[in-house]
């Protein structure tokens, strides 16, 4: 996969989409260490995407988010209701005000 999206990454794409299919539409978790270490490798951002269930699978995936995880694919977690969209647009936005207000101390 890593060698496919650094081909890719060549060809101008704008971001890659990294689907686990072993957990796709089964709301086991994403597999938040194979998407990160792709997203490690690459200069472009990472969409993750397969299994996120809840907002344990969001806080999994802003702390790989400096490594290049930057967006995620919420399907059937939404449908199910095991997942609250507000709640995680909740989370993601605190996350990053924190982030922020981090930087703005240390700079």
């Amino acid at each position: 996969a890593t060698d496919l999206a650094k081909k890719f990454e060549g060809y101008g794409v704008d971001a890659i989409l990294y689907t686990d299919i072993s957990r796709d539409g089964m709301l086991t978790g994403c597999n938040v260490e194979a998407t990160a270490e792709l997203a490690s490798q690459l200069s472009i951002p990472v969409i993750a995407s397969g299994g996120i269930r809840d907002l344990d699978d969001i806080r999994k995936l802003l702390a790989v988010e400096d490594d290049g995880v930057t967006m995620a694919i919420l399907g059937r977690s939404l449908y199910e209701g095991t997942l609250d969209f507000t709640q995680a647009l909740d989370l993601v936005e605190a996350t990053e005000a924190a982030k922020d207000n981090q930087a703005d101390l240390e700079g």
